[in-house]
């Protein structure tokens, strides 16, 4: 009887003990947690200083870069609309222009004749010299000089005059709201003197050549 009773103990205590260490067990992590009452004030409000710096930093790289972007957008719509910048393919306005320059053009309401002009034609952008306008009658001798309402162009800008590849009647009479334009080259241009191209409609004119910006070396106004 003796021995039952403390083989009973020895359970009882067993029992209690393990209770014990696992109460304890519980216990140990709430004891390394610290509430918001025992974080520092001053810690707590350099965080927060933080959180805001951090957050104007990404408003301010949000407002610039999209401040960079429209920037960016508007330059890019005002360089098509109002500067137009062209690279030159070919060699028809040699001496003056040479294949692979790239110039700038500015839009007008009209151009001059002896202007380096710049417009469309067949989905391609061609650039010659205005000759004469609507109006004004053209004709061209066999030794390629060039005459206006008769009277004859002088053409600093031409190293070698000549009748090229003409085949319209002359002379001719540029029709009402077209441009009559030639290359500088004039043996190899293929301009008004062709029915091929023909006049130019004014509403398809891009603008005026006026500088050259490529290549460094012939940088410069158009003459």
């Amino acid at each position: 009887m003796r021995r039952m009773d403390n083989r009973l103990k020895k359970i009882q205590r067993q029992q209690t003990d393990g209770k014990r260490r696992k109460h304890q067990l519980e216990e140990a992590p709430h004891k390394h947690q610290l509430s918001d009452r025992d974080i520092p004030l001053e810690l707590l409000e350099a965080e927060l200083r933080w959180e805001k710096r951090r957050a104007a930093y990404r408003r301010t790289v949000r407002n610039t870069v999209f401040i960079l972007v429209t920037v960016a957008a508007v330059a890019v719509l005002l360089a098509m609309l109002l500067i137009p910048v062209l690279r030159i393919n070919g060699t028809s306005m040699t001496d003056t222009l040479q294949d692979k320059d790239i110039v700038v053009a500015v839009n007008g309401s009209s151009y001059e004749q002896g202007e380096v002009i710049a417009f469309y034609y067949n989905n391609n952008i061609l650039i010659k010299r205005v000759i004469a306008a609507q109006g004004d009658w053209v004709d061209i001798d066999a030794d390629g000089n060039v005459f206006v309402n008769g009277i004859q162009l002088d053409e600093p800008y031409v190293s070698d005059k000549a009748l090229g590849k003409c085949n319209i009647t002359l002379p001719y009479q540029v029709p009402e709201g077209q441009i009559f334009v030639m290359g500088d080259h004039r043996e190899t241009s293929l301009d008004s003197r062709n029915t091929a191209v023909g006049c130019i409609d004014d509403e398809l004119v891009i603008g005026k050549i006026l500088f050259c910006i490529w290549p460094l070396s012939d940088i410069g106004m158009i003459k």
